[in-house]
Formats: C-alpha cells, structure tokens, sequence
C-alpha cells in the first residue's frame, strides 16, 4: 500500500470514524481504523461491533492495499502534522505504516486488515431518503429522552416507524417521551425499528445543514440500518424487542395551557436549578390563573431559594407542578423554538410541552410529587 492524501482531508475523516472505535473491547483490533484503498483514495473505517463508520478520503494512489493501526494514535499524529500538507502513507514489512509529511516521519505498527470485522456498505436500493437538515434537527429533539441505563435496553433505543412518506421518531425513559414526526423523499410501507440512540447520536454529528439527502437502508435481515450520505456510510445494529406503546402515555386532554418565552422559561429553570441541584433537583412551576397569568418559577433547600416570575399566556385553571430541573432543561435546551405551549392537567398528571408553530414535535415529562 502506498498512497498520498491531504492532512485536512485525512485529519476530518479520522475524527469522524473514531467516533465507532471502541474504548472497552478485549479484541485489540476494535481499537484499530481501518485504512483500505479504493479507486480514488483511501477508505477509512472504525467500529464497536454495535455501530461502523467508513469515511472515504480523496488521494493519489500509488500501490492498492490495507492495514489495520490504532486510532487514537494516527489521529493524533496526523492532526499533529502541519496543515495543508500532502502526507504520504506507505505500509512497509511486518505491518507498519510509514508516515511522511514534510520534514515529519512517524512508523506505527498495525494489525492485518483480515483481521478487522466485515462493515456493510451502502450497496442496497435506499429504504428511503430524508433532507439531512430535516433529520438532523429530529434527532437532536428526541435521542436524548432516551434512557441510559441498560436495565431497559429497549428504552437506549430510538424507535423509528416508517408509514407512507412519514418518519416518527420516539425515545422514553421512566420519566419523559420525546415524538417528532418528519416528512421522507420517497414513500416506503408501514415498518418499525429501534435505532441505538448512540448510533444517531453519532449520525447527527456528520449530517450537515443542507437539504441534500441522506439515504436510509434497512437490511433484509432487518438487523442492521444504514446511512449513506456522499462520502460517509454510518451502519448500526438494531434493537430487538418490543418498543412501548407511547401513544396510550401521550395526554388526551388538559386544563391549563401557558404560552411561555422559551429563552425566559429556560433561564428561571437554570437559575432554580442551581438551588435544587443540592437537594432532589425539584423545581416548582406555579401558573397563576387568566387573570394573574403568568408563570413562577421556584426552588428551596438548605442552601438556600430561588424565585423567578416568567410573562406567560395561560388559558384555563391555575395550578401547581413540580419537575425534575433536568428534564425541564433536556427540553428547553435542544428543542429550538421560540416560545413553548405547557399543557397541564393538575400536578399529578404529565405535563406536555409543544413548540409554538411546531405540530409535529410533543414532549411529555412526568411530575415529581412533593408534600407540599
């Protein structure tokens, strides 16, 4: 293998397959990227056994062939190298990769590509295809309401049901369901699976904000997903089990309603939430009645209270909830509106929370109850 890339081009498609390289498996290999060359450069590719990434890099190749080396260190290395730099690579005997940029040389030693698991690309016909801006904001809305502890492993997945030329995207925990639904490029039949929600965390990394496609294949076996978009492929196992049925969670009905300043409502809530942060992180919403609308924001423990008055629209009764301060943050901070509608039915039923001029996008949170 002998080849030349650029440092830029080289240093980008490293950072983003390292993403896949795994931190904890006993098979040194996985801690490996795998460089093969293809025709018309160099094809990067990391993975976890969950989760692959392969990034193709533009280069002159001179002699075809492939390698195995550890990633965190030719990323360093190569992120290391003088920008705008041609680097030249070279695998030499017993495994080594010869790198060269400059006045700079470095020889890391490798493990045969032979031995790096077999990483699907997309070679299928797409399922469909999505405007990567449009999937990129979905993901970011939903992927963290799913749940982190594995004792559910259902509930680390997000569900993805594909129905027409809709997508709808939901993930749950024990305390909170984030639902978006977003409109595909090409029809496809009523199917559903569950996505990690690491794998689309990752994806929204390298989806960009264009209206350019992505396409989405779903494997015959149904085991596997994959991403392609120009350049990159993204491959993640898929979930088996049962997703709940969160539509039967969703509130049917309401009698309080308060249209609040997203920006107002998500300073109050940090500020409350420096004070419950000591305690059990519980931070009180009291909406005041139509005639004394209006939201107030609280908290207290030990170290002290807090207290804020936020301008709100209410419709119907006054009450009072409390909610983790968390939760209450994960939603004001990545759903990216201006103003939200809280739909409240008293303080023990789930509050929901919609952005204003979004019909597509429902969040519900789960109250916390206090003594008080």
């Amino acid at each position: 293998m002998k080849l030349s890339v650029m440092q830029e081009n080289l240093a980008r498609g490293l950072q983003v397959v390292s993403r896949a390289v795994s931190t904890r498996s006993t098979l040194p290999v996985l801690n490996n990227v795998l460089l093969r060359t293809e025709e018309g450069g160099l094809k990067l590719t990391a993975t976890n056994l969950e989760i692959g990434i392969t990034y193709w890099v533009s280069g002159k190749i001179d002699v075809g062939g492939s390698i195995t080396v550890p990633a965190r260190l030719l990323t360093d290395v190569v992120g290391g190298l003088p920008p705008n730099e041609r680097v030249d690579l070279e695998l030499q005997a017993q495994e080594t990769l010869h790198i060269k940029a400059g006045r700079f040389e470095t020889h890391i030693k490798g493990i045969d590509a032979e031995e790096f698991p077999a990483i699907p690309t997309a070679g299928d016909r797409p399922t469909t295809r999505v405007a990567q801006n449009v999937l990129r904001e979905a993901l970011d809305e939903v992927t963290f309401a799913a749940a982190s502890d594995e004792a559910r492993p259902i509930l680390t997945g997000v569900l993805a049901r594909f129905e027409g030329n809709q997508l709808t995207l939901a993930a749950a925990d024990n305390y909170r369901i984030a639902v978006k639904t977003i409109t595909v490029l090409d029809a496809v039949q009523e199917t559903s699976v569950v996505v990690p929600a690491h794998s689309l965390h990752e994806l929204s990394r390298v989806l960009s904000e264009t209206d350019d496609p992505i396409d989405i294949v779903l494997s015959p076996s149904r085991n596997q997903i994959l991403f392609h978009l120009e350049g990159i492929d993204l491959v993640s196992r898929l979930i088996d089990g049962q997703f709940p049925n969160y539509q039967q969670v969703l509130p049917k009905s309401h009698t309080t309603t308060a249209t609040v300043d997203r920006d107002q409502l998500l300073k109050a809530v940090k500020l409350a939430g420096l004070i419950a942060s000591s305690s059990a992180n519980i931070v009180k919403l009291h909406i005041g009645k139509e005639a004394e609308a209006g939201i107030t924001v609280s908290a207290a423990a030990d170290v002290g209270d807090n207290r804020s008055e936020v301008e709100a629209q209410v419709e119907g009764d006054g009450t009072t909830i409390a909610f983790n301060a968390k939760y209450l943050l994960d939603v004001l901070q990545n759903v990216p509106t201006e103003q939200f509608s809280i739909e409240l039915n008293g303080p023990l039923s789930p509050g929901v929370f919609r952005p204003v001029g979004d019909a597509q996008y429902v969040h519900v949170v789960m109250p916390v109850k206090t003594t008080s």
